[in-house]
C-alpha cells in the first residue's frame, strides 16, 4: 500500500471514528444544572471539540498503524479479504 492509499484510508478512519467519539465526554447543560438562556437543555456546556479531535487522532493513528501491520508485516492486503471470509455456498 502506498502513502497516498494509506493517507486516504487514514482520513476515512479518522472521519468515522471522529463521529462515533464525539459524544463522548459530552456533557449537557441540563447535566451542569445551568442551562443559558435562549438555547436548548441539550446543548454542550463548554468546549469538547479539542479533546475529541486529540482522542480520535490517537485511535485514527492505532487503527492504521494496525493496518500497516497486517499489510506490510503479514503481507495480507485487500485482495485477501474474499479468502478469509468463509463461503457459505
Amino acid at each position: 500500500m502506498g502513502w497516498v492509499s494509506l493517507l486516504a484510508v487514514f482520513f476515512i478512519v479518522w472521519w468515522t471514528v471522529l463521529f462515533i467519539a464525539l459524544p463522548f465526554g459530552l456533557r449537557t447543560q441540563e447535566e451542569d444544572g445551568e442551562v443559558t438562556l435562549g438555547t436548548t437543555e441539550s446543548a454542550p456546556r463548554g468546549a469538547h471539540m479539542l479533546r475529541a479531535l486529540i482522542r480520535t487522532t490517537i485511535i485514527a493513528l492505532i487503527i492504521c498503524g494496525l493496518l500497516v501491520l497486517v499489510t506490510r508485516g503479514l503481507g495480507y492486503s485487500f485482495d485477501d479479504i474474499p479468502r478469509v471470509v468463509p463461503r457459505f455456498d
